[in-house]
């Protein structure tokens, strides 16, 4: 699908054809799918004419990242894929609930190979959400999209008068991103392996803890330096061989004290943490992985935290690394799309309640 972009802005709203699905019209209300529901919006901007809560789609459509981290590229064409696999499935918020909003306010897409302008970009649609009282998802793209997505979330919490949140970033990937970069972005650029890197220094400067947990790391594809960063940054990780059913208890137990130490959360999931046998169109396949039924069970107790009144603590997820161009039946793409759905299903939930 080709898209009109808006040079300026790197933007284009969501093609309605992306949204197709089965109609169940003898079920009434009961028998709705994603597709019947979601609202496209032509902007961002155009939430605050909404009113309403809910949760807001928003696409990543770029792999410039990637690139830059001599990665398979492919993943700008991700999030549409995964709109398609999302559009069929089943709807099961309360249909009279404005909470169970549904948005998509279209793609941000890399221009020209300007990656710093594609993520400020991507910043400002997630905030723009955010300050609406939307819940946000986005749909990579590389992962350099994590850049974006919390440079957003602290625009949002600057914007609303919080000074010193303690954000808790919680990272499902095989890889730390905490490779090194210069400040030039010219000797070693900002890529996709860079993210949670530039988050620490950015969290630095605001004077923020820097609360960060990689779970699922594969110490085959993370050099000595990577591990010595994570260490020195305080960086909470299991390794992928860590991540087993025999082991889960342990694992939640251990997310569940992470979790209980801060007030807001970040959730990012890049899809390589699943084996190449699960997920086998990413950018970087993984030989071992993690099972899904071990993340499925980790992302229960991110679902269900909320403070001390009651609010949800994750405001924001993204997806990353998902490639069509290496899928198979499109078996990655409905990975992708099941942990959107799941995603979503939480916010609404703590939305209705």
């Amino acid at each position: 699908m080709t898209h009109k972009q808006n040079n300026q802005q790197a933007y284009a709203p969501t093609d309605s054809s992306v949204w197709q699905g089965r109609i169940d019209s003898e079920d009434g209300q009961a028998g709705m799918r994603f597709h019947q529901k979601v609202n496209l919006l032509h902007h961002v901007s155009q939430i605050a004419e909404q009113q309403q809560s809910g949760v807001a789609l928003l696409g990543f459509a770029c792999d410039e990242g990637v690139k830059r981290n001599k990665g398979r590229v492919g993943a700008a064409h991700a999030p549409d894929q995964i709109r398609k696999a999302l559009a069929n499935t089943a709807w099961h918020h309360d249909c009279s609930n404005h909470a169970s909003h549904l948005v998509d306010v279209g793609n941000v897409y890399c221009s020209d190979s300007d990656l710093v302008s594609s993520q400020k970009h991507l910043a400002t649609h997630v905030e723009t959400a955010l300050n609406h009282s939307n819940k946000v998802i986005v749909l990579g793209g590389g992962h350099e999209i994590a850049w974006g997505t919390f440079q957003g979330l602290a625009q949002h919490f600057q914007h609303t008068g919080i000074r010193k949140p303690k954000i808790g970033i919680i990272n499902f990937d095989a890889h730390f991103d905490l490779r090194a970069y210069s400040t030039d972005d010219k000797k070693y650029p900002t890529s996709s392996g860079t993210p949670f890197n530039q988050i620490a220094n950015h969290c630095q400067q605001l004077g923020w803890d820097f609360n960060y947990a990689c779970l699922g790391v594969s110490r085959a594809s993370n050099t000595q330096a990577l591990f010595s960063m994570a260490e020195q940054l305080g960086v909470f990780y299991i390794e992928d061989h860590q991540l087993t059913t025999q082991h889960l208890a342990e694992r939640i137990e251990e997310l569940a004290e992470f979790i209980s130490d801060v007030d807001y959360l970040y959730l990012t999931i890049d899809i390589d943490v699943f084996s190449a046998c699960t997920a086998p169109g990413v950018s970087a396949p993984a030989a071992r992985g993690v099972p899904y039924e071990v993340i499925d069970a980790l992302l229960q107790p991110i679902f269900n935290a909320t403070d001390e009144l009651g609010q949800a603590k994750l405001l924001v997820a993204d997806l990353a690394e998902f490639n069509p161009k290496y899928d198979v039946d499109n078996q990655t793409a409905k990975v992708a799309a099941r942990l959107t759905w799941d995603i979503s299903r939480a916010m609404f939930q703590h939305n209705e309640s």
